[in-house]
């Protein structure tokens, strides 16, 4: 007899099984099966309840007169998969129709509603795939390091200005950064940028207030971000108002003001909501909670790192890159930060984003962020996938996605279990992308690196998104390096990314000296991987033409790939890498300055040569 825990689960989207990169077939077991079915609300600790639930989904389903969800064409008459009867339709201004049967009209570009019957579908109407981008290059570098050694404080958004508008006059096209999102100020080690409070909120410690406290090659955190909050605060403080901040304030509404208590709730209380008084973690309990002033203080900080973006943007288009900056989406946020409090129906609760097992990592990884639950998404209309984009949009013109696999299947994972993928509505997900970066004039780059599901670089490619393709990947120690001109024109390729090590780390095993000096791996494990290593890069530098940056800068430049990023760490040949993947403490993560400032990184001879290798490549 089949079991209802298990039937229940497939229906809910769980795989019954996959195949890790290592080529082993791993089933998911009945706890794991549970464990996520309650992390989706969908409890199912007997046999009898599993089978009740299922029916009842069954019933739910088999009443629905369409699906949940549709894909259409913008600015095309669209005939649905069956006969409705009586429709109503609400267009995403707030417009709204009548109608009967299984035509519509033709639906503008955006996320509408179809009401039948007490029924709702989402009518997704986006263009079929985003153009093409024409050939071009940028830089990448990390905003933190933007500063140089000797010059106190951390990189910050008028750092960033400066630097982009000096590499405009290379020829570069972009300026990339990790993710900006909102993090958690009143815990100044807390550095990574892919683990945020809020990914529709910014990070106001960026905000430009002047010099910093310390010097060094390393950000010290523990000493610059108590100094950066005091003069963020003594700046509100001087603020005498201003009609703009009002209209701007008054615009953002509800969400901001929610997202503001939560801030000011932090900083009386700590940084995870989950510790706080029971009355105070829900946005409802809190309401009354916290003084105007403060709410005011946290929606300014916004504010001022608003229009410093905006500005920012503004100065970097104008000055002749074609995207200004390359922003990153983070594929998560912390399950205890402020947008689980503000928005908590979204969510997956007591499980983690992660990722399988693999020869590096036998027992899995496990990144404490909390995912979306793809049957809120869905029942939310996907407006909360919109608006995060949207975001992310309003101040650039190039967005990279974060491990977009979860587009596919998201790999979830509850405490002291194996964990399993969770199947996510691709189709709608690529629809929505494709919606709010053709509202915004803006390309797309899905992280498509890892254990990647059959058919979905496929699916991005059919829809204009860009994947990615790193030099350090195709070179193989048996001696095959992949060819420039294989590369696949819908990619954007680099040497290797802010996880991986630099041109000259790589070359010399950097990475793997690194995981042997803090104990992760043995003297026999690096040898074997120092051995292997150097036979590949033996046989990248041959297919370069040298081992020098310059032969690899070339080679980047010559391979098929619409789009190229430079790094600015290998422009100015940085061995250390900027972050070691699966320490904390053990690594100086998140914290590396450059050698020199941004700016004078940009004008210096190194990017130079690196913008006069991109002309020769007519890039």
């Amino acid at each position: 007899m089949s079991d209802p825990v298990m039937q229940l689960a497939e229906a809910m989207g769980l795989l019954p099984r996959y195949t890790d990169q290592t080529g082993l077939v791993r089933e998911t077991g009945r706890e794991t099966a549970q464990a996520l079915l309650a992390a989706m609300g969908m409890e199912a600790a007997t046999e009898a309840q599993a089978a009740d639930r299922l029916a009842a989904r069954h019933a739910a389903e088999a009443a629905r007169p369409l699906p949940r969800w549709i894909v259409t064409e913008a600015g095309q008459p669209a005939t649905l998969p069956a006969d409705p009867g009586a429709w109503a339709l609400t267009l995403e201004d707030g417009t709204e129709a009548e109608g009967h049967g299984a035509q519509l009209p033709a639906l503008p570009l955006g996320l509408h509603i179809l009401r039948m019957g007490g029924h709702e579908t989402t009518l997704l109407a986006a263009p079929p795939a985003l153009a093409l981008p024409p050939r071009g290059w940028g830089v990448t570098a990390p905003l933190w390091g933007l500063r140089a050694p000797d010059t106190p404080g951390f990189g910050d958004f008028d750092d960033l200005k400066r630097t982009g508008e000096a590499l405009a006059t290379t020829g570069a096209g972009f300026l990339g950064i990790n993710p900006i999102h909102a993090g958690f100020p009143t815990e100044a080690t807390w550095a990574s940028p892919y683990s945020p409070s809020h990914r529709r909120r910014l990070n106001p410690l960026h905000v430009a207030t002047g010099p910093g406290v310390a010097t060094g090659p390393l950000v010290d955190y523990a000493r610059e971000i108590p100094a950066k909050r005091a003069a963020l605060r003594a700046a509100f403080d001087a603020f005498a108002g201003d009609p703009g901040f009002d209209a701007w304030r008054a615009a953002e509404g509800h969400d901001l003001t929610r997202f503001a208590t939560h801030q000011a709730l932090s900083d009386r209380h700590g940084a995870l909501w989950t510790d706080w008084p029971a009355h105070l973690q829900t946005p409802e309990g809190a309401a009354s909670a916290v003084p105007e002033d403060d709410i005011r203080y946290h929606a300014w900080l916004q504010w001022m790192a608003h229009r410093q973006l905006t500005d920012t943007q503004a100065a970097l288009t104008g000055a002749g890159m074609r995207y200004g900056l390359y922003l990153d989406l983070a594929v998560g946020t912390h399950p205890a930060g402020a947008e689980t409090w503000a928005d908590p129906a979204s969510f997956a609760r007591g499980v983690s984003l992660g990722a399988p097992p693999d020869a590096l990592g036998p027992e899995g990884q496990t990144w404490n962020l909390a995912p979306l639950d793809p049957h809120a998404l869905m029942r939310g209309h996907f407006r909360t996938l919109a608006d995060t984009l949207r975001r992310q949009f309003a101040y650039a013109k190039l967005l990279r996605i974060d491990h977009i696999l979860g587009f596919e299947r998201a790999f979830w994972v509850a405490p002291g279990l194996p964990g399993a993928y969770v199947r996510m509505p691709r189709e709608a997900m690529l629809a929505v992308v494709r919606i709010e970066a053709a509202r915004a004039g803006a390309t797309v780059i899905g992280e498509d690196l890892g254990n990647i599901p059959d058919g979905l670089q496929e699916a991005l490619a059919a829809s204009g998104i860009l994947g990615c393709r790193l030099l350090q990947f195709m070179a193989e120690p048996w001696g095959h390096v992949t060819p420039p001109e294989a590369y696949p024109p819908p990619t954007l390729a680099s040497f290797g990314t802010h996880d991986l090590p630099t041109h000259g780390g790589w070359a010399k095993g950097g990475d793997i000296r690194a995981r042997r000096a803090i104990g992760r791996i043995g003297a026999e494990v690096e040898a074997r991987e120092l051995s292997e290593r150097a036979a590949r890069a033996q046989a990248f530098a041959a297919a370069a033409g040298g081992s020098e940056v310059d032969a690899m800068h070339a080679f980047l430049a010559r391979t098929g790939s619409t789009l190229v990023a430079v790094q600015a760490e290998d422009v100015l040949e940085v061995a250390e890498q900027t972050n070691l993947p699966g320490t904390i403490d053990e690594h100086p993560n998140w914290r590396r300055k450059l050698p020199v400032a941004g700016p004078e990184m940009a004008r210096g001879p190194a990017m130079q040569r690196v913008a006069a290798i991109m002309a020769d490549a007519e890039r």
